[in-house]
């Protein structure tokens, strides 16, 4: 008979959050910086400043040093966001918890949340705060695939066995 799992503690959760939303942060915000330099002749700085211009508006594009700042901050509080949530649902729904340890778990819920992340991301809040319509590209869809092993991959990685029990 096995043991219930035993509830993670609060310092236990919120290292497993700093370690998702950092992670998380770092892996989409290096896979999204490559894109813009090797695929979309952009660079990283006005990649970020595309970021922070979704609230600031279009000038943020020509803010500089400032906007790209404003842009990681937001990168990596969104990061951070999903990774919250993750866990909450990770720790309220015994499903999740037994999904993320079958074999391959983390990659079968990740193939869920990364999904659903970037479809909620650009097709509800981006265009809630940019007051413009989503456009559905080529670019859309390689972030749609990206945020399976770039976004929600870390998320779940970082989540399982935040529930076992200590041995």
């Amino acid at each position: 008979m096995t043991e219930p799992a035993s509830s993670p503690s609060a310092s236990a959760i919120l290292s497993r959050i700093a370690l998702a939303g950092i992670l998380t942060g770092i892996i989409d915000g290096l896979f999204s910086s490559v894109l813009s330099v090797a695929f979309y002749n952009s660079t990283v700085e006005r990649l970020f400043q595309g970021v922070a211009s979704v609230p600031l508006g279009p000038e943020a594009l020509k803010g500089g040093t400032q906007t790209f700042l404003i842009g990681l901050l937001m990168h990596f509080g969104v990061a951070f966001a999903w990774s919250i949530l993750f866990m909450t649902v990770v720790l309220r729904i015994p499903a999740v918890r037994k999904l993320l340890d079958s074999p391959l778990g983390p990659l079968k819920v990740a193939a869920f949340y990364g999904p659903l992340v970037w479809m909620t991301m650009s097709l509800v809040v981006i265009p809630l705060l940019a007051h413009r319509p989503p456009s559905i590209t080529a670019r859309w869809w390689t972030q749609w695939f990206g945020h399976i092993p770039f976004v929600a991959l870390p998320i779940a990685m970082s989540a399982r066995g935040l529930w076992r029990k200590e041995r």
